[in-house]
């Protein structure tokens, strides 16, 4: 492996302009660790927080390696080798982007720990399984999930103004005074139905003609490249994924069930659920499970996809309670436990109860439960257990 070559590389990649904005991860990660890993969606900005550590970081440019595993530079190298020359060099940080193009990055990953005292951080789709795919690894990294944008970080980007973030229990116990302290400063309505359009993927910045294709690359190449690899599926198969993501655009999310959704995608239900597992895993869809005293009944999964930029780029006409309901298990299931109620839509952390609906939703199915919330489409402020949905968008 040419360490020169890669050192040319890394500083070329670093001397470039990246953004400004940091997303809500930055700040929670502890760059004292040793070995740290970022998962996340493709597209969702995991290489920017690298490239924003490495340059605020107080390593000297010549003890910093930025690698990129799908860089044809790197293509079949051993990552152990090249963290073996550039630590003989004096090496301090390495940082490897889009670890889940290397097939054996746990193994080497475990040995470069053990053996060089340097920094890693890397980033890899969120469908890798780390913490599965080695007992040692898992002990020695601390990973991070990403996720897309919040509804709150793009409002920061629109406006170049800094939001409050605000826990589960503040929302559902303050909801009145803080959607009133946030309509003193923006139109929460009006910012949210632009980020049910362009507003989940960063990249929404580099040109609003691009971003539908760009939402389509990030569809494929999820789909054709990082599932494909991880997960060894075959090139025949790899259509019938896609055909999933265009069935969850025509359906109400109880009307998926079992032998339609087999029959539709010309597969057993086995292998279907297979595919559902690593769509979930790689950001495409949300697997919603059942919630309490419902677990051990034999129900379907709700299934949705996974953000609401995907309605927009891939339905023609998307289903507005999907749509809804998407939104919400995205922003909540961040850092929340999320299934669905045969009480409501949705329990949270097993105990809060969601029903999820337009401005006129009404309370019927929660009547008695002191937990129990509507969550509101179309409004702008809510009172006593009627929430306004955009409001959840500000919990990360």
């Amino acid at each position: 492996m040419d360490l020169q070559l890669l050192q040319k590389i890394s500083a070329q990649v670093l001397s470039r302009v990246i953004p400004i904005y940091k997303r809500w991860l930055f700040s929670k990660i502890d760059f004292n660790s040793k070995l740290i890993g970022i998962k996340g969606p493709r597209g969702s900005g995991k290489s920017t927080i690298l490239l924003q550590y490495a340059k605020e970081s107080n390593f000297p440019s010549s003890k910093v390696l930025y690698i990129s595993c799908d860089h044809p530079a790197i293509s079949g190298g051993s990552l152990y080798d090249i963290a073996d020359s550039f630590y003989a060099r004096g090496g301090e940080l390495f940082i490897i982007d889009e670890i889940h193009k290397n097939r054996n990055f746990s193994q080497e990953l475990k040995a470069i720990y053990d053996v060089f005292d340097l920094q890693v951080i890397f980033s890899g789709s969120s469908a890798l399984k780390i913490e599965h795919a080695s007992a040692d690894l898992s002990r020695r990294a601390v990973i991070h999930n990403l996720g897309v944008l919040s509804l709150r970080e793009f409002i920061e980007m629109q406006t170049g103004e800094v939001f409050k973030t605000y826990t589960l229990d503040e929302i559902r116990k303050s909801h009145y005074d803080i959607a009133a302290s946030i309509m003193k400063r923006i139109r929460p309505l009006e910012q949210f139905e632009n980020y049910l359009q362009y507003g989940c993927y960063p990249f929404y910045k580099e040109s609003m003609t691009d971003y539908p294709q760009k939402i389509l690359e990030v569809i494929n190449l999820t789909i054709d490249s990082d599932l494909s690899a991880i997960y060894n599926i075959e090139p025949s198969k790899i259509d019938k994924l896609k055909k999933i993501l265009y069935m969850l655009c025509i359906t109400k999310p109880f009307e998926l069930n079992i032998s339609k959704l087999s029959s539709a995608v010309g597969t057993s239900w086995p292998t279907l659920a297979k595919y559902l597992e690593r769509m979930d895993a790689g950001s495409l869809i949300h697997i919603v499970r059942a919630g309490i005293g419902m677990r051990a009944i034999n129900r379907p999964d709700k299934l949705l996809l996974d953000n609401p930029n995907l309605f927009q780029i891939l339905c023609g006409d998307a289903n507005s309670g999907a749509l809804r309901e998407s939104f919400f298990v995205s922003q909540v299931g961040m850092q929340h436990q999320v299934h669905f109620y045969d009480k409501g839509d949705f329990i949270v952390d097993d105990k809060f109860v969601f029903e999820v609906g337009g401005a006129s939703k009404k309370d019927t199915q929660l009547q008695g439960n002191k937990n129990g919330y509507i969550v509101s489409d179309n409004l702008d402020i809510g009172y006593e257990n009627k929430i306004p949905l955009w409001l959840f968008g500000f919990l990360y």
